[in-house]
């Protein structure tokens, strides 16, 4: 697969109490390769050559926006799977999953933290 992007850097006022969640919720997604890197929780998606990750560290005046991350899945059923993972890794204000538009389907929900999160999958109509 082509490369969509490099990385992900997200911002959480405890980086201890975030690494609960996105250990939980990081390998569901794909990202399987947890990197140790002081003041930051890293995981990344290595496919050969090129690896994307995502990065989380804290910053104590940390306020979350109206900014979203979104995922893609590969099925409607990988979406329900995944927002089950969200649920239990402790995802706050969970919409969904459920079709929102023809061929879309997703999940949107929040970190603990009010960081928006999406799960979605899409078919050309």
């Amino acid at each position: 697969m082509p490369r969509r992007f490099d990385h992900i850097d997200l911002r959480v006022p405890n980086l201890k109490q975030a690494e609960l969640f996105y250990d939980i919720l990081l390998p569901a997604l794909g990202f399987t390769r947890k990197v140790a890197i002081e003041g930051w929780l890293q995981f990344e998606a290595a496919d050969g050559e090129i690896t994307e990750f995502f990065g989380v560290t804290e910053s104590a005046n940390h306020v979350p926006n109206e900014n979203r991350i979104a995922f893609w899945a590969e099925s409607n059923e990988l979406v329900d799977d995944l927002a089950e993972v969200a649920k239990s890794a402790g995802a706050q204000n969970v919409e969904g999953p459920m079709p929102y538009e023809p061929g879309y389907y997703a999940v949107f929900f929040e970190d603990p933290w009010g960081n928006r999160v999406e799960i979605c999958h899409r078919i050309k109509a």
